[in-house]
Parts: structure tokens; C-alpha cells; sequence
């Protein structure tokens, strides 16, 4: 599902923000508390020592990466997502589009091992690498989510990461791939920039948490305090976290957009 926030403010060359970044390898009532702090200020920061590791990472996106240079053909074997496998340009049940690739996956391992076969020529081994990786961010989610529940004073402080534990969870794992942006050229007469193609249009998360990995490529937006948008500094050594409507307390939402 994807929601755009009303009347968002687009600045021409608009300054990177930089994320409050948060050391899970801390002292744990500090990081409770910079979890808590970063929340309310922004509703995302970026995690370091996160604990899923790079092997992990790299097996994952290798996988990936197979699948998105496959010819068109055979990654439309996996598709159309109805909601899970392979989409493309549309997004979400609002008809929302933009120039994306993707492939959606329930964390269900099961499922994930029946969808492998139209998206893999080695499904065990797309199998494992997507599963293990999921299992590893899991674990990182429940770290995480635990922690703001302690931060929160939350009498349960596992309240929120059962949810997710939960084997009947809704989780979902999606998988996006960007064409370089481009540029509409030559601009019209009556415009001072050029613009580009839209990755991912502007949206809310409708569930608890994104955990969101990148590569050193930029193009992620946030709407903060004010309806503005800004870009924000990729970091392909951390985790970007962000709040989802369901925990989002208050009259306003936050938004992230990809180009």
C-alpha cells in the first residue's frame, strides 16, 4: 500500500540530512533512549552494528542481482505480483507507479521455497541466501523494537517484537531494483531544472518497521517537520530504519520516497 502525505514541499536542490546513527552495540539504556529520541524527531535512523553480517548480506544480494539481469522473459515467470513475486512500475493497491523492478516475498520459508522455482535457476540456493537473510534482519527488528519498547517504559518490553516472532506474522520482504535515473532534456523553457523518473512514488509504511538496506547509490527522500522533502546520505555499512503507521502516535505521518 502506498499513501502520498498531503501538500509535500519539494526544494529545488534541497540539503542532505544526515540521520541520527545508532551504535546497537552500545550501552543498552542509552540506545534505548537514542532509538526513542530519533523516533519522535524523525521517525528513522540508521543502525551500525546491527549484528547481520556480511556474508549474509552479500549472499542475499547476489541472489538478487541474479534475478534482476535475467531477460525480461524469464523474470516475468515470477509474476505479476498478486501481492507476492515479481512486479513492475505499479505499486501497491492505489495504482501508485514509478520506474522500480521488484520482487515481493512473504517470510514464510515455505512460501518463499515455492516461489524460488520461478525465480531461480538454483532455487535451494536463492532459498537459503533470501531466507537466512530474513531470518538474520528479523532478529535485528525484534532487537530493535524491543529496545523501543524499553525506552518507551513499556511494562512488557517484548510486547511489540512478538508480534513479529508470531508465526502467523504478516512480514514482508521486498526486494527493489532502480534503473539509473535520466533526465528529461532539453528542460522547457519556463523551467530552471530538469527532473527525474520517479523510483518509488511518495508513500507511508503502513506496517510496524522498515528495515531498509542500500547500496552507495543516493536517491532516498524523507518528508520531515514543515512538508518538506530532503535526500538522505546513503550508508551501505548501516540499516535505515523507519517508523510504520502502525506505530506512528499523532495527527501527522512521515513519508520516504526513492528516485
Amino acid at each position: 500500500m502506498v499513501v502520498a502525505p498531503p501538500n509535500p514541499v519539494r526544494s529545488e536542490k534541497p540539503e542532505p540530512i544526515e540521520l541520527p546513527v545508532i551504535d546497537l552495540s552500545a550501552d543498552r539504556s542509552e540506545v534505548s533512549k537514542l532509538i526513542v529520541k530519533a523516533c519522535e524527531q524523525y521517525g528513522f535512523f540508521k543502525a551500525v552494528h546491527h549484528g547481520v553480517s556480511h556474508d549474509v548480506i552479500a549472499a542475499m544480494e547476489e541472489e538478487g542481482l541474479g534475478f534482476f539481469t535475467k531477460p525480461v522473459c524469464e523474470k516475468q515467470r515470477a509474476g505479476p505480483a498478486g501481492p507476492f513475486g515479481y512486479g513492475i512500475k505499479s505499486i501497491g493497491f492505489n495504482g501508485d507507479s514509478g520506474e522500480v523492478e521488484y520482487l515481493l516475498l512473504h517470510t514464510n520459508p515455505s512460501s518463499i521455497c515455492q516461489l524460488s522455482h520461478t525465480i531461480s535457476d538454483d532455487p535451494k540456493k536463492f532459498s537459503s541466501a533470501v531466507s537466512g537473510y530474513i531470518e538474520a534482519v528479523k532478529r535485528l527488528a525484534c532487537e530493535i523494537l524491543d529496545l523501543m519498547a524499553e525506552g518507551l517504559g513499556v511494562h512488557d518490553p517484548s510486547l511489540l517484537s512478538n508480534m513479529i516472532r508470531d508465526v502467523d506474522s504478516d512480514s514482508m520482504f521486498r526486494l527493489n531494483r532502480y534503473p539509473p535515473s535520466s533526465f528529461h532534456t532539453p528542460p522547457p523553457p519556463h523551467r530552471a531544472t530538469t527532473t527525474t523518473e520517479i523510483g518509488f512514488g511518495e508513500h507511508t509504511d503502513p506496517q510496524m518497521l522498515t528495515i531498509l538496506r542500500s547500496n552507495d547509490v543516493g536517491g532516498l527522500q524523507i518528508c520531515v517537520a514543515g512538508g518538506t522533502w530532503v535526500p538522505v546520505t546513503p550508508d551501505p555499512t548501516a540499516f535505515c530504519i523507519n517508523v510504520g503507521d502502525v506505530l506512528q502516535v499523532g495527527p501527522s505521518s512521515l513519508s520516504f520516497i526513492t528516485i
